[in-house]
């Protein structure tokens, strides 16, 4: 098996569903962690997917070396009190992952960027201490603590995006609430996308730490 698929959108953009239909459609993902059910590799078994496309990165070049029993990579990004990785920021592991992996294609899970803040802030703890003490591309420490900071990251981020693969077939930006995203989606990959919904959905009021859509 090896790698089809690599997800570039950030937390809360829908990178759970995205997950689930793609899972749904047959195909083995990885999201966020390397599940000890999906490999019997002790080097990799329940480490984060972050985690293993920087050690990749810096042992072969390579960011994806370590993830080809997967399909697809559909949540890359970690921020706790050990771990900040957000390879999807980072133009380096972008440009590497293109170069070793022609054929690869790229999506990035995409909602209203005020309604992805708004879900970070619901998120546990993530807007108002991870977001703001970690040291994340584009977002410094002792930033992201509001909206409006968190909005201005996130519209830079597909900006980013936009700019580093405008115009590359490879490439696909999906507004996952849209209408048409499953079949937008099918037409990308190539394959059949047999579910689309909402996973991870959160219907609680505002301001709980109830887990919030993904």
């Amino acid at each position: 098996m090896s790698l089809r698929l690599v997800n570039l959108g950030l937390p809360k953009s829908g990178t759970t569903t995205l997950c689930e239909a793609l899972r749904r459609s047959g195909w083995q993902v990885a999201d966020h962690k390397v599940r000890r059910t999906q490999t019997d590799d002790p080097a990799i078994a329940g480490t984060f997917v972050g985690r293993q496309i920087y050690e990749g990165y810096f042992e072969t070049g390579d960011p994806l070396a370590r993830l080809g029993l997967y399909d697809a990579l559909t949540e890359i990004s970690v921020l706790n009190r050990d771990n900040c990785l957000w390879p999807q920021c980072d133009y380096a592991l972008l440009s590497a992952m293109r170069r070793h992996h022609p054929e690869l294609k790229f999506v990035a899970s995409w909602r209203d960027p005020a309604e992805i803040s708004d879900s970070m802030r619901r998120w546990n703890n993530l807007g108002s201490d991870r977001l703001p003490t970690g040291a994340i591309p584009g977002l410094p420490r002792g930033f992201g603590n509001d909206d409006a900071q968190r909005i201005r990251w996130i519209e830079g981020h597909y900006a980013m995006l936009e700019e580093v693969f405008g115009g590359d077939p490879h490439y696909l930006c999906l507004h996952v609430a849209a209408p048409d995203a499953a079949a937008r989606l099918s037409g990308f990959l190539g394959h059949a996308v047999s579910w689309w919904g909402r996973a991870n959905r959160n219907d609680k009021t505002p301001g709980n730490a109830a887990r919030g859509a993904a």
